[in-house]
């Protein structure tokens, strides 16, 4: 007989499982419903007394874990550099001081005995602690300032300004390593300062650096003051740091031949055949008569002056037995870079070190052996800063005829100025400006085309040495900027024409002409006037 008992009980079990389930359903809807959303997060208080989320502080906390782990990894650089200069520099003066021993004798200067000793003695030497007895006011080596994101300088020459964004890398590297350094400083400070009060024992930040000054001796090394200053603390944190200049120390010895070297003087042109006229006889002169190893290539746009500039040519090359030349006509409009990259590629002889030239420069044979120097096959390329003659006409305007040409050619801060925004003239080896690309040939008429074949230099491995030069000079002549030109090559041919004419104080002296005559006038009618006899 079957047993009821069993089956009752089965599905008493399936019952009491089925309420067990709808409990766990309604316990789990419960639970999301009710739960706080996953990116929630207790309020906490937070700046100004804002309630803010924990996801803030972490942020905060990462941020700061983040700049502090970059301030290590910096100081560790900088650490296993030093580390590295001072072995190195103190085996050279190791070997230094040696090679002065085995010298002996005689009365001189004691040495120091470790590399530290001897940038010690920059420090006491420099002005930092404290000062010097200078002859003028002239002598005095003055400060530069500047901040996180500006410096302000003195020498600006015409190209810098007073107020300016460190443009190159090292000098923005430079300031970050400094003010890096004072931090460093004051947020770990040494035994003889332990003893500060809660106020100064505050964790300083870049974003405290307030200013700072520098300066450069040259022969000593580079004095940093810097400022910090930190919200709600009333004072100022004055950190004073040196680079001190370490021995010279020797980097090659190489003998160079530049006698032998044979320099092509590639010059476009279009008209202006007076000034080609002027042009040959100093390159007659100094060309033909001393250098004797000079080849001359001019490149002539357009038809008309074609005839003069080669009657110009033959004579010279007649009278001075001169064959080495090549002109080559172009029946195009006039441009800088087309007329130098056309003159570029006429030589068929190999390799060959070009000066690019215009008409109106003159130069000395003490400068062709510079360029020579200077310039070096796929190592360097040689940009000299010319000195730019003013108009004779105001310079000498007290004269009743301007003095000799070469009388003219002074340095002096009336007669011209350095012309260092300009980059046309530069001597480079052929090889070395096919392999940079050359000009951009899209350029038409004046300028640009030289700054753009400078930057690509900069842009590559090659050096660029770009110096002030003694025997380089750029004649004044009248400018014309035509209309055809580009906005950007307009402004820098007005910008050109405006400091090629005269000295600061020539032009005001010609601004205040009038007042300047009717104050020598005052001055004749007084003169006359006390002159008078009495009655």
């Amino acid at each position: 007989m079957p047993r009821r008992g069993l089956p009752l009980q089965a599905r008493t079990r399936w019952l009491l499982l089925g309420v067990s389930l709808l409990l766990s359903l309604v316990l789990l809807t419960y639970l999301l419903e009710c739960a706080p959303p996953p990116d929630s997060s207790p309020a906490l208080p937070g700046p100004a007394g804002e309630l803010v989320g924990k996801e803030y502080y972490q942020a905060l906390l990462q941020e700061q874990e983040e700049r502090y782990q970059n301030r290590a990894a910096s100081l560790k650089r900088q650490i296993g550099q030093l580390k590295q200069e001072l072995q190195d520099m103190s085996e050279k003066l190791k070997a230094l001081q040696d090679k002065k021993g085995l010298a002996g004798g005689g009365a001189r200067e004691q040495e120091p005995n470790d590399l530290l000793e001897y940038l010690h003695s920059q420090i006491d030497k420099a002005e930092v602690g404290t000062g010097a007895r200078l002859a003028s006011e002239y002598a005095v080596v003055p400060f530069e300032s500047f901040t996180a994101t500006k410096v302000y300088q003195l020498e600006t020459g015409l190209t810098r300004h007073p107020e300016e964004k460190p443009v190159r890398k090292d000098r923005r590297d430079e300031l970050t390593e400094v003010i890096e350094a004072g931090l460093e400083v004051i947020n770990n400070p040494e035994e003889e300062e332990e003893g500060q009060d809660e106020e100064q024992r505050l964790t300083y930040t870049d974003v405290d650096f307030v200013e700072g000054l520098y300066r450069t001796e040259r022969d000593k090394g580079t004095q940093y003051e810097l400022f910090y200053h930190k919200e709600g603390v009333t004072g100022f944190r004055q950190v004073t740091l040196f680079r001190p200049f370490g021995p010279l120390m020797r980097v090659r010895s190489s003998t160079l031949e530049a006698t032998g070297t044979v320099l092509n003087i590639i010059v476009p042109l279009a008209g202006r055949t007076e000034a080609f006229a002027q042009f040959m006889r100093n390159f007659r002169d100094v060309c033909i008569l001393q250098d004797r190893l000079v080849h001359l290539t001019v490149v002539y746009f357009g038809q008309e002056g074609l005839t003069e500039v080669k009657i110009i040519l033959e004579t010279v090359a007649s009278e001075a037995s001169f064959s080495n030349y090549t002109l080559v006509p172009v029946d195009e409009e006039f441009s800088r870079g087309r007329g130098l990259d056309i003159g570029a590629r006429a030589w068929k002889k190999g390799d060959v070190l070009m000066f690019f030239c215009d008409v109106d420069i003159y130069f000395t044979a003490e400068f062709l052996n510079t360029c020579r120097l200077n310039a070096r096959p796929n190592k360097r390329v040689f940009y000299p800063v010319v000195f730019s003659l003013y108009n004779p006409a105001i310079v000498y305007g007290n004269l009743e005829i301007a003095p000799p040409m070469e009388q003219q050619l002074a340095h002096k801060k009336d007669a011209g100025f350095w012309r260092d925004f300009g980059f046309g003239m530069t001597c480079q080896y052929r090889t070395d400006f096919l392999n940079i690309g050359g000009f951009d040939l899209e350029v038409k008429g004046w300028g640009v085309e030289d700054v753009h074949l400078y930057r690509k230099y900069l842009h590559s491995d090659l050096i660029a040495v770009r110096t002030p030069v003694a025997g380089l000079f750029h004649l004044w002549h009248e400018k014309q900027c035509a209309d055809e030109l580009t906005p950007e090559q307009y402004r820098m041919c007005i910008q050109s024409k405006a400091m090629n004419e005269a000295s600061h104080s020539h032009l005001g002296m010609l601004v205040f002409r009038e007042e300047i005559e009717s104050h020598l006038r005052k001055q004749a009618f007084q003169t006359h006037s006390n002159s008078k006899p009495a009655e």
